[in-house]
């Protein structure tokens, strides 16, 4: 399941067009002698006069649709649809790519605009860019995302008593914003400026955890960041520099609260000592903020035509503050005194410091005409340092008990890793690659005092990575690329992290006709982490095929995709309440499938249809049996020549064998108009 809902809610992600390039310059001719002036005025004068022609580049391109979406009613688990689908009725700003020019370039030589979904869908983006070429290039990046999460069957350890309740859900949303200006694009120095905003803000549900019991109860979020940043661009044929500085701000707020006057039992009914636990009001809220200033540099060079180096550096120090409250009251229990106790206050204070340096080098060196050599090392080192104090009062109808405590941490962590790869075209038809990657490092915690655990630890990363890789391709038609790449470790900072793996991966894509292709992949992830506690063992592979035609004439296309994969996946761990050990095991057997069919009138008719039809399917057995449809059709119909009408058909189906409760189904169906200058 979580594979299908990284593929249903993967978001786009809009790329910075590239800065344009100079302008062409023409070099001044020298001046006419006299006696060519006299014998050829018309010439010497022709190319000062104006052009009678009036220029024809089109002031607006481009096309907007605009449109209403119609909803059969969500059949089954309303909260499940809102999770993965999330689509409503109404009005809807579907979506606008067009670009104004202006003939004159007196202050702008195009503004181009790119919007999708607008009108409460649960992903709109919003993307400008404004250009003269040599002066400026502006761009301006706006997405706003709805993101709700309430899965009946997830977090719910009422559930076997008939509570439906997500105890980790959310109801937010997020936005995102960024603005850039780069001046003098295109020249040999470019400086640039920079502005990066993301925040959310809304309600959920989570767990307020105390001694013996744990109480669903409901919160508010919100968070926020701010990114500004100014560098410039140094840029000749043999060596590319840029120098950045900037500065980040950070905030985050959460609040959980329980109104007096209710009663709340928690996930755990059973009694302590003869006595059954409760919360009767509850207010805690934290505030988190926080600031760092980085700086930046980028180097790549070309000094001789047989080598390319390039180097990064980046240097920050985030600092951070914490401060919590918290007041509570019910029949609440204290562990390690074995003490009952009514009501509760508590004030946290604390801050933290981390430097953080990475940086990197490496080169591409070509010693022989069919070798490349590549070579690259990165380090990345971070320290924090942290404080707290606390200040804990507990009553009970007999005395109050007050504690405190002051808290100090420090961590740190290395990771580095030197990596060399070697590119040999062993024939006209064959190229081979072999690398070695070398990966190690260390991670320090301790806190004072101790409680209760080790109050310091210490982890080593130790990784030797093989590389190998063939790519052959007998003709223009077909070409079979393999890889193989296995790694040996002696400490990773992760339980899941890849240990002891390998992976494989071919490919072969075939392309008999021009109209055409036929692909075949395969891959495989074998990994396993023998330490104690551990025995992690994981195996995934999946295999592939797809095809695109498209005949001559292009009346239609078809194009499709199946794949069949299979993941294993087995881990010991602790049981939370009694510390006893357990195994985890997760199996899935899964397929998905699409298909996509294009039919178009023929050419030559003004007002030609177009007919779009297909859909996919999901369909998975093991742990979380899983099934999902979508199918499609859209058609699209000429009006005139500046309007098209176009109407769509989908239908969602989603269910799950274990967690029938959990699926649901619906038809959504689109119609609209297209304007075209």
């Amino acid at each position: 399941m979580k594979a299908l809902l990284a593929v249903l809610i993967a978001l786009p992600v809009f790329a910075q067009a590239p800065a344009p390039t100079a302008p062409a310059t023409t070099a001044p001719t020298a001046p006419a002698t006299t006696a060519t002036t006299a014998t050829t005025p018309a010439t010497a004068t022709t190319s000062d006069t104006p052009s009678p022609v009036p220029s024809t580049e089109p002031v607006f391109t481009g096309w907007i649709d605009l449109g209403y979406r119609w909803g059969s009613g969500v059949g089954g688990s309303f909260d499940t649809y809102r999770s993965i689908i999330n689509l409503g009725s109404g009005p809807k700003f579907l979506g606008a790519d067009f670009t104004l020019a202006d003939p004159k370039h007196r202050f702008f030589d195009t503004i181009q605009v790119r919007a999708d979904s607008w009108g409460d869908e649960p992903a709109s983006s919003l993307h400008v860019e404004a250009k003269k070429s040599g002066f400026y290039d502006f761009n301006a990046d706006y997405r706003d995302f709805a993101y709700f999460n309430s899965l009946p069957s997830y977090a719910d350890p009422l559930l076997s008593t008939g509570v439906v309740l997500d105890e980790q859900s959310f109801d937010t949303r997020r936005k995102i914003a960024a603005l850039s200006l780069d001046i003098r694009p295109g020249h040999w120095w470019t400086p640039y400026f920079g502005w990066d905003h993301d925040s959310s803000s809304g309600a959920g549900a989570t767990v307020f955890v105390t001694d013996g019991n744990n109480y669903p109860v409901p919160n508010t979020l919100s968070d926020s960041t701010e990114l500004y940043r100014a560098g410039v661009r140094f840029e000749k044929p043999r060596f590319h520099v840029t120098l950045e500085e900037g500065g980040t701000t950070f905030k985050s707020d959460q609040s959980l609260f329980q109104n007096p006057g209710s009663t709340n039992y928690g996930n755990f009914s059973a009694p302590i000592l003869g006595q059954t636990l409760d919360l009767t009001s509850l207010l805690a809220a934290y505030g988190i903020g926080g600031s760092s200033t980085y700086t930046k540099a980028l180097l790549t060079a070309n000094p001789t035509p047989w080598i390319d180096i390039y180097g990064q550096f980046l240097f920050s120090q985030p600092s951070t503050h914490v401060n919590y409250q918290q007041t509570d009251a019910g029949s609440l229990y204290l562990q390690s005194q074995v003490l009952f106790y009514s009501s509760e206050q508590n004030l946290i204070t604390a801050a933290s410091q981390q430097p953080h340096t990475s940086g990197s080098v490496g080169a591409e060196i070509r010693p022989l005409k069919r070798m490349r050599i590549v070579e690259s090392w990165l380090t990345d080192r971070l320290h924090d340092a942290g404080s707290s104090a606390s200040i804990q009062t507990l009553l009970n109808p007999y005395a109050a008990l007050p504690l405190s405590s002051l808290l100090a941490t420090t961590l740190a962590s290395n990771y580095n890793q030197e990596a060399l790869d070697v590119f040999y075209d062993a024939a006209s038809k064959l190229t081979l690659r072999a690398g070695y990657r070398y990966v190690w490092g260390d991670a320090r915690y301790a806190f004072l005092p101790a409680a209760g655990l080790a109050s310091s630890d210490q982890e080593q990363l130790r990784q030797n990575i093989g590389v190998g890789s063939a790519t052959f391709r007998p003709n223009q038609k077909i070409s079979l690329t393999g890889e193989v790449e296995g790694a040996s470790s002696s400490g990773v900072y992760f339980r899941t992290s890849l240990y002891n793996y390998q992976k494989v991966r071919s490919q072969v894509h075939y392309q008999p006709l021009q109209s055409l292709s036929i692909s075949a992949d395969f891959t495989l992830l074998n990994n396993q982490n023998p330490l104690a506690g551990t025995n992690y063992d994981y195996t995934s592979h999946q295999e592939s095929l797809s095809f695109y035609w498209s005949p001559r004439g292009k009346i239609f296309d078809i194009q499709g995709t199946y794949s069949r994969s299979d993941l294993k996946s087995n881990i010991s761990y602790l049981e939370p309440e009694t510390d006893s050990p357990q195994l985890s095991t997760y199996r899935d057997n899964a397929h998905t499938a699409t298909a996509l069919f294009d039919l178009a009138w023929p050419h030559g008719k003004r007002f030609a249809p177009k007919l779009a039809a297909g859909g996919s399917f999901f369909i998975s057995s093991g742990s979380q049996p899983t099934s999902y449809y979508q199918p499609t059709a859209k058609l699209w119909v000429p009006l005139s020549k500046h309007a098209t009408w176009f109407s769509e058909w989908r239908y969602y189906g989603y269910g799950e064998v274990f967690n029938l409760y959990e699926g649901f189904r619906t038809h959504l169906v689109t119609t609209g108009l297209r304007f075209t200058p």
